[in-house]
């Protein structure tokens, strides 16, 4: 007897979620994935969220449709381990905590930091949220932490 991969059991698991979370009232928003070098540099043309473990980088498309979210970790964070060790940190805090924050009709980018790594679970995803919650509300000014450049430099 064969055994089903993870690939083929992973879109079971997420509308079985979904199903629970129909069943229970609770809203359960879908949130899907930057794939493109273009949508990343797009989004860099948005507002910047800054934050002790990683900023943001929200920009609003003219569409309505599902937000959008992209991880991005330098290698200035640490190796490839430490790296992907926080790429599924974040992950997992916006699938658990902080993706029902994330407003449809905005292109996510999440530049983490290396405090990200000794972090607790429950600061990531309340840090998130809380990013996510002040491009809701239209806090969010323009690339915060950067000087007017003078015209002709």
């Amino acid at each position: 007897m064969a055994v089903a991969s993870s690939r083929r059991a992973a879109p079971k698991a997420a509308s079985a979620c979904r199903l629970k979370a129909r069943a229970a009232g609770a809203h359960c928003r879908v949130v899907q994935r930057l794939k493109k070098r273009s949508e990343f540099l797009a989004a860099r043309k948005g507002r910047r969220l800054n934050g002790p473990l990683f900023f943001i980088e929200a920009l609003e498309r003219p569409d309505d449709a599902p937000a959008r979210y992209g991880l991005t970790v330098t290698r200035k964070v640490g190796n490839a381990v430490e790296r992907n060790r926080i790429h599924r940190r974040l992950r997992e805090a916006i699938r658990v905590h902080s993706g029902a924050d994330m407003v449809p009709g905005f292109d996510y980018v999440i530049v983490a930091r290396r405090d990200l790594l000794a972090a607790p679970f429950k600061r990531i995803g309340a840090e998130l949220s809380a990013r996510f919650r002040k491009v809701a509300r239209g806090d969010a000014g323009g690339r915060s932490g950067q000087k007017a450049r003078p015209p002709g430099t």
